[in-house]
Parts: structure tokens; sequence; C-alpha cells
């Protein structure tokens, strides 16, 4: 009998002067290119913050710094049946890495506002984009202390 588990990710909704920073990818279970925040699987040995950072900056380029957490969510993917514990966090751009090197699956990265983010809304990799969005500027944002490192 196998043991179920959710795969734990992290994303992060990075917003400067009313535009959010996202990543166009090939999504890699239907092969659609979507849009998405920067997000990816919390690896081991590294704190929720901590794959934050490197997810984003893996994707994007982008350094940031992590001002919260929007939210907490499980999403369970129709696409392929995989249970995703998402820990979303804000944050704000401090600096492009002119040369980085993005991952493999990155088509490009784009700077929107939300109009042109919601007319993209079919596009989304998940509806937890929109709404991790739209939690950010309701002013959804936790401290960053509700995480207990031990």
């Amino acid at each position: 009998m196998s043991t179920w588990k959710p795969n734990a990710t992290v994303a992060t909704v990075i917003e400067d002067s009313a535009r959010y920073l996202l990543v166009e990818e090939r999504d890699k279970t239907t092969g659609e290119i979507v849009f998405n925040q920067p997000a990816g699987h919390l690896e081991q040995g590294e704190s929720l913050i901590e794959a934050a950072y490197r997810e984003t900056l893996e994707e994007t380029g982008w350094e940031i710094g992590i001002t919260g957490i929007i939210s907490v969510a499980l999403y369970t993917s129709p696409a392929n049946g995989i249970t995703y514990h998402r820990t979303t966090f804000a944050g704000n751009p401090v600096r492009v890495l002119e040369n980085a090197e993005l991952d493999p699956d990155i088509i490009a990265i784009h700077w929107l506002d939300y109009d042109e983010i919601t007319a993209q809304s079919a596009k989304m990799r998940s509806p937890l984009v929109l709404a991790s969005i739209e939690r950010q500027r309701s002013g959804t944002c936790f401290p960053l202390d509700v995480i207990a490192n031990v």
C-alpha cells in the first residue's frame, strides 16, 4: 500500500508599481505554455523562505526581498492528480542579475499589471496564480514569524 503525501512547494508574488513578476513556462505534464509565479519544490535541508529566494532567482534572475506570507494552500492538479502544499510569499524586487542562467523550462519573464494578468487567466498554470495575486491586492499578508524554524 502506498502512502499519500503532498509535495511541498513555494511561490512568490513579486509586485513593483502595480506590476507583477510572472514566468511563461512549458507545463511538463500537459506540454502547454502557461503563466505562473516564480515557484517550485522545497529541497531537502532548505527552509521555505530559502526555497522561495532560490526558485525566484532560478526562474527569473531577480533577487528579491520577502515581506510576508500570502497563503498556505493545498491544490490537487487535475492534469496529474498530484497534491501540492504551497506556501506563497509576498515580496519586492531588489535587483536583476543580468547574466543569470534561468531554468530551462522558462520561456520568458513578464512584468504584467492586473488587467493583463486577468486577460491571460485561461493560461494560468493553476487557479492559485490569480488567487494569490488577488489576496496580495486585498492586503492579505501574514508575518514571516508565523513559520517556526525549530
